[in-house]
Formats: C-alpha cells, sequence, structure tokens
C-alpha cells in the first residue's frame, strides 16, 4: 500500500511528549540496531541521542536499511520517523517501507509511504492481521528514494513505541487475623 502525506499533517506530533504522558513505551532500546551504511560519526548514536539536530547519514547506494532486531517477540504499536526537508533537501527521504518478520530472510512490507517535503515527525502505525498492533522479532525501515534524486540520506530521530498496558491488580478479600504475625502481611502497600 502506498500513501502520500503532506508535509503539513506531520508537524503536530511529539513522541517525547506521548512517553512523557505515559501513553506509549518506547522499546527501541530493547533492541539492537544496525545500519546498511553510514558516514563515521553519522551512524545509531545519533539517530538515538533524542537530538534534532543531529542526524543518521548514509553513505552508499540505495536503498538505505535500518535493522531494529529485538531479542524477544515484541509488541510494536507504532515508529516515529523525524524527518526535515527545510534543513537536509536532497538529503531527505522521499519514499520509505515499514517492513516487519522474524529475522532478515523473511521481512515483508507493511507501508510504503511517499513524502512530499516532509518537516515534523512522521507516524506509521503498525497493525497485525488481527487489527491489534504488530508482535515481532525485527523492523526494517528502508529508504527507497530521496527528494531531487539525492544519492545519500539523513534522519534525525526513529522512535519505537509499544502500547502502554493497563494491568489492575485484582484484590481477594481477606479474613481476620488475629495474630501480629500473619496480619502483617495482610495487606499491600
Amino acid at each position: 500500500m502506498i500513501t502520500m502525506l503532506p508535509s503539513e499533517a506531520v508537524e503536530e506530533y511529539d513522541p517525547y511528549k506521548e512517553e512523557r504522558l505515559g501513553r506509549v513505551r518506547e522499546v527501541g532500546n530493547q533492541a539492537v540496531w544496525s545500519l546498511s551504511t553510514c558516514k563515521p560519526g553519522f551512524g545509531v548514536d545519533q539517530l538515538r541521542d533524542l537530538s534534532l539536530e543531529t542526524y543518521w547519514q548514509s553513505d552508499g547506494p540505495q536503498p538505505h536499511l535500518i535493522n531494529i532486531q529485538f531479542k524477544r517477540k515484541t509488541t510494536v504499536q507504532q515508529v516515529c520517523i523525524y524527518s526535515d526537508f527545510k534543513q537536509d533537501e536532497s538529503y531527505t527521504p522521499n519514499r520509505v517501507s515499514i517492513r516487519a518478520g522474524t529475522s532478515f530472510h523473511d521481512l515483508r512490507e507493511l507501508e510504503v509511504r511517499e513524502l512530499s517535503e516532509p518537516s515534523g515527525w512522521l507516524v506509521f502505525a503498525l497493525r497485525g492481521a488481527d487489527d491489534r498492533p504488530l508482535r515481532t522479532y525485527h523492523l526494517q525501515i528502508a529508504v527507497i528514494t530521496n527528494h531531487q534524486n539525492g544519492r545519500d540520506t539523513h534522519m534525525r530521530q526513529v522512535r519505537v513505541h509499544a502500547p502502554v498496558e493497563q494491568r489492575g491488580v485484582t484484590v481477594q478479600p481477606v479474613g481476620s487475623f488475629v495474630s501480629v504475625e500473619c496480619s502483617q502481611y495482610a495487606c499491600l502497600r
């Protein structure tokens, strides 16, 4: 599926705010990250450093790939990518693909998005076959083409979000204890 997204639609979303408010959990730190290529000093560390001033810069032929591999099957609700055409011009991604699977060998394409001079956060909602958040071992972000036929790409930040699960604690009625030894364990603080 290919979708077009105007640049105005992505400026409002702030994944850092959503994380602070407890609406989503950032799970990218639970994964091993690798890149198809990068210029020295412009790698995974810059992609994950929480600064919109730094960026990953690829250094090779397209497609440019970001691989995110989890040690266990992980629930992923969305991937957020920060891109800024005003700063990066021909280095800005134009066509981005999000893929998922258990390893490099069985990745399937979830979404391909054509971007028109993006400036802000691009949010890719990830859903499984049952319309629930995706459960996966491996995510891949592929930059297929850049604006103005640029060769290398800049990507400023990537955040991987999981849903926040609300699990309540059920309290069973407890009988009255007579001894101090037993009653000290009767409630949780």
